[in-house]
């Protein structure tokens, strides 16, 4: 995924319909859901609690009354590369931490539930080759991929058609993460839109309301992923109830994040990105705009203890 100024990190985890994740959960949620069976052939009426407008017509994303934002203070960490129960030296447990959809959430922290929103996620080729007609083309007429993630197609959200279909196969996943005990979603690739020419803009930001009104619905908080020229309509207009920004501090964005979402934003610098623009993330701390929770996670996100973890906090 590419933020507005360089390449950013993706999730590895899959972004299934609900019948193809694994079952079991650590943590309650407060207000368990009993789902039906998923079925990427259902209707999308079948989604408990989705209202009409979920389906991909326009309107503004309502928060639902339940939604509860992360805290500000703590430990965080940005776990999309496999989950650690401590992170830094010493060793302390998160209180906000993000993981991939296929794996549970941390008891006793907020957890935000990874969901690769707008492109599809590798082992998933067949899949969504077999569904072409939701996916971007080239110009060669086949399913155009990430060129940083080639194993990903982009989805195309152009038509009310294909974002209720879209939705219909990854709206299960958010149903699943709320029914797991997740308290939040971060939707990614929320950018496409300004990487490839075959995503409309307005059919992205419809997507994502829909996105949007199905997590709230389900009492999940909604995390704008990047994309800071959004600007205020991010929050307005589709309904983010924060931010989750990669690479901010590097490329002189916080204060877009900031403006918008004020101390809710989690925030992961990188090694590499710091480097290119001759910054430290003694000086992304330093930062008057930075995140009360601002981390220096490694590029592929290893878990603690494994070979290249790298994580520090402001």
């Amino acid at each position: 995924m590419l933020g507005a100024g360089a390449a950013m990190v993706l999730g590895l985890s899959a972004c299934l319909p609900v019948d193809s994740l694994p079952d079991g959960a650590a943590g309650a949620s407060s207000a368990p859901v009993t789902l039906p069976a998923a079925s990427p052939s259902a209707s999308p009426e079948w989604l408990p609690g989705m209202p009409p407008a979920a389906t991909g017509i326009g309107g503004t994303a309502a928060r639902g009354a339940q939604v509860a934002l992360p805290p500000t203070s703590g430990v965080f960490d940005y776990q999309l590369g496999g989950p650690s129960a401590t992170v830094g030296s010493p060793a302390r447990k998160p209180t906000v931490v993000v993981r991939d959809a296929s794996a549970a959430p941390l008891a006793g922290a907020y957890s935000v539930c990874y969901v690769n929103g707008f492109q599809t996620q590798p082992g998933d080729a067949t899949f969504w080759r077999a569904r072409a007609h939701l996916l971007v083309k080239g110009a060669n007429g086949r399913p155009l991929a990430d060129p940083d993630w080639p194993d990903e197609y982009i989805l195309n959200p152009t038509s009310a058609a294909q974002r209720a279909e879209i939705l219909r196969i990854v709206g299960p996943t958010l149903s699943r993460c709320a029914q797991r005990g997740f308290k939040a979603v971060e939707l990614d690739n929320l950018d496409t839109f300004t990487r490839f020419k075959g995503v409309p803009k307005a059919g992205a930001l419809e997507l994502a309301k829909a996105y949007v009104r199905l997590a709230h619905a389900k009492g999940l908080a909604v995390a704008q992923k990047n994309t800071p020229a959004l600007g205020a309509a991010g929050k307005r207009s589709i309904g983010f109830d924060f931010a989750i920004a990669e690479s901010c501090a590097a490329y002189s964005e916080c204060g877009s994040y900031r403006a918008v979402y004020g101390v809710h934003v989690l925030q992961i610098e990188y090694p590499s990105e710091l480097k290119a623009q001759r910054r430290s993330f003694s000086q992304a701390c330093a930062d008057r705009d930075r995140s009360p929770l601002t981390i220096l996670r490694d590029r592929p996100l290893a878990p603690a203890g494994h070979p290249g973890h790298l994580y520090r906090s402001c």
